[in-house]
């Protein structure tokens, strides 16, 4: 049963790749997020780094990173706010 799930998986993400891939508008769309995830890094690395936020340190996840990008700086209030929370 679970080669028939990983199956349909493996064929439903191809099948999504070439959908996205043979539109002009989703390569567009595709260079658009990357250059937000490369800048939600940079902007993470240098906040880290920079003593700008003394006593806090971001870590640069995967989790975190996909915050900021999808929330820009409200995202890094978030986890600086969670942060404070938890500490």
């Amino acid at each position: 049963m679970k080669s028939v799930w990983l199956a349909m998986l493996i064929g439903s993400a191809l099948l999504l790749l070439i959908v996205l891939l043979r539109q002009k508008l989703s390569w567009i769309w595709l260079k658009r997020f990357g250059l937000h995830l490369v800048t939600a890094a940079l902007v993470l690395y240098v906040l880290n780094y920079s003593g700008v936020l003394p006593g806090f340190e971001i870590p640069l996840t995967p989790a975190t990173i996909g915050t900021v990008v999808l929330l820009g700086i409200p995202g890094i209030g978030l986890i600086l706010g969670l942060q404070l929370a938890v500490l």
